[in-house]
């Protein structure tokens, strides 16, 4: 009986977040036709769709997208949870054309900032040149990008405590890794802080409490 009346519940959430599951779907397709890949074609096929500086260089527009569709670590599912947790969730309170916004100016901006940063290392020699064909696909920075204006579908003063566990989450990496995709993670964050606007208007912020009281009744 549980199972007949979750599946019409999956199926309406899922539904809801149209663009999510999309863009999920997408994921898990791309991902299929990696593992059918050899790791060198893989390396070789991926860093041609990679926002590295010499493919942006070369067709910024075309691997700022394809750079989106892929994932590196070949694992999915994972990715699957987290964009049922935060994209989904996003996409609900924002509406599609706005999380595609928020989703868009974090992946773009955090990329050009990050390989800026590596660009300047690259030319003080702080790095070395062949960096410029570093490997970096992924959709990680449209997710930090949301799970930053997420903080404000949540009410005070719930909203600070999860704002800090993320901006903790993201500086600990980067002061720890201190490489230019731990400084794409955390700039994306800030961004998607900075996304105020398509916030506005979206309705009450949404209060765990009040979510765990009427889950006791």
């Amino acid at each position: 009986m549980r199972t007949r009346r979750g599946l019409p519940a999956a199926k309406a959430y899922v539904r809801s977040a149209p663009g999510t599951y999309v863009w999920l779907l997408i994921l898990f397709l791309t991902t299929v036709a990696l593992h059918h890949m050899s790791p060198q074609f893989e390396q070789h096929f991926l860093r041609h769709r990679s926002t590295n500086l010499r493919e942006l260089s070369n067709d910024p527009v075309r691997v700022l997208f394809s750079s989106a569709m892929w994932i590196d670590s070949g694992h999915w599912l994972p990715y699957a949870v987290l964009y049922t947790v935060f994209h989904a969730q996003a996409e609900r309170w924002l509406g599609t054309l706005r999380w595609l916004l928020v989703c868009a100016t974090a992946h773009v901006l955090a990329t050009l900032i990050s390989e800026g940063a590596l660009l300047w290392a690259i030319q003080r020699h702080v790095v070395p040149e062949s960096a410029v064909n570093t490997l970096d696909v992924g959709v990680s920075y449209a997710l930090a990008g949301v799970m930053g204006v997420l903080t404000y579908r949540i009410a005070p003063p719930w909203r600070y405590l999860y704002l800090a566990a993320v901006l903790v989450f993201y500086a600990v990496s980067l002061v720890t890794g201190r490489t230019f995709t731990d400084l794409g993670h955390f700039t994306a964050v800030l961004i998607g802080l900075g996304c105020c606007p398509p916030a506005r208007g979206r309705g009450e912020p949404w209060n765990p409490q009040q979510a765990l009281s009427a889950l006791r009744r």
